[in-house]
């Protein structure tokens, strides 16, 4: 049975893509089951109540050998801790390619789209395969996700056809409305612990010179997608006493959380100490003030931050 799963800290996309991918497969003639390497979001909880289905089953740990696919991530700091030993049959992501390596010829499908789901949505057409219901409404959930419904800059042509193609499948005659739906949910975060809130959207990527390992920074990006960003920063002082337990925990060089507002397109950023206020400053040429640092219009981590920030730590620069 091949295992399918998204990164840690699933998102909605990661959910989604494990779901229809491991039936997909299935479909075709690959037995495969859907795992997540995490909880659930608010929003993707929200998404799978709606859909009335269970949440992929949580993997702990598997032997080494196993077959796995990856789906909406590639990297090792963002999947299970022995990925190395496991032999990766086939990967589904729209990330930049990072440090995996296989032990024999594998199946990759990477596009530069907005979302896996749409690269999902590609493998069913190709496969001359109808999108089932529950498939579509998941995928569509995906799109709207990781495109902020067309706000993002990750967004693309091949994403609007997408959610074009899978909304009437769906049953979704009202595409805003259902995604602001969403972002309410996303939104709603009521007394979740600080630390929670840091890790929902949370990942660690190493900066620097892979060919000296010593001077490879690891840098934890957080980020809280709302459309109500007042309660976020009502919790400043909060999240950043859980930043700073994080970048300790974690052996980290830097933490950055973005509070990205959905309807309005900002991101401001809070920065724990000098040190990531330094790279704001030199890196994005944002000042910093009351512990937050204004970056403008830059909403997408894949596509605005982390090349920033790689292209800042890269050696000579």
């Amino acid at each position: 049975m091949l295992a399918v799963f998204g990164h840690l800290n699933p998102d909605t996309d990661a959910i989604s893509a494990a779901l229809v991918y491991a039936r997909l497969l299935t479909r075709q003639g690959v037995e495969a089951k859907a795992y997540r390497l995490g909880e659930l979001n608010f929003e993707t909880a929200y998404v799978l109540r709606e859909l009335g289905i269970d949440a992929p089953p949580l993997l702990h740990e598997l032997a080494p050998g196993a077959a796995v696919a990856l789906v909406d991530h590639n990297e090792s700091a963002q999947s299970v801790s022995n990925l190395s030993e496991l032999d990766v049959t086939r990967v589904v992501d729209h990330h930049k390619l990072g440090d995996l390596t296989t032990s024999q010829p594998a199946y990759l499908r990477f596009e530069p789209v907005g979302c896996t789901a749409t690269l999902l949505l590609k493998l069913h057409l190709e496969a001359h395969l109808p999108v089932e219901v529950t498939d579509a409404k998941l995928m569509l959930s995906a799109v709207l996700s990781d495109t902020l419904h067309f706000r993002s800059p990750t967004t693309t042509q091949a994403d609007r056809e997408a959610v074009a193609f899978l909304a009437p499948i769906a049953g979704v005659t009202d595409v805003e409305a259902y995604a602001l739906a969403m972002f309410a949910a996303k939104s709603d975060l009521g007394d979740t612990p600080a630390e929670t809130l840091l890790r929902m959207d949370y990942k660690v990527f190493p900066f620097g010179d892979p060919a000296q390992p010593s001077l490879v920074q690891r840098w934890g990006l957080g980020v809280i997608e709302t459309t109500n960003p007042a309660y976020v920063f009502g919790r400043q002082a909060e999240l950043l006493a859980a930043m700073d337990q994080v970048k300790v925990a974690d052996g980290l060089t830097g933490v950055l959380l973005s509070v990205v507002d959905i309807l309005n397109e900002s991101n401001r950023t809070l920065v724990l100490s000098a040190a990531e206020e330094k790279v704001m400053r030199e890196a994005f040429g944002a000042e910093t003030e009351g512990q937050v640092a204004d970056l403008g219009a830059r909403i997408s981590r894949k596509k605005q931050v982390v090349p920033t920030l790689e292209a800042y730590f890269a050696p000579g620069a």
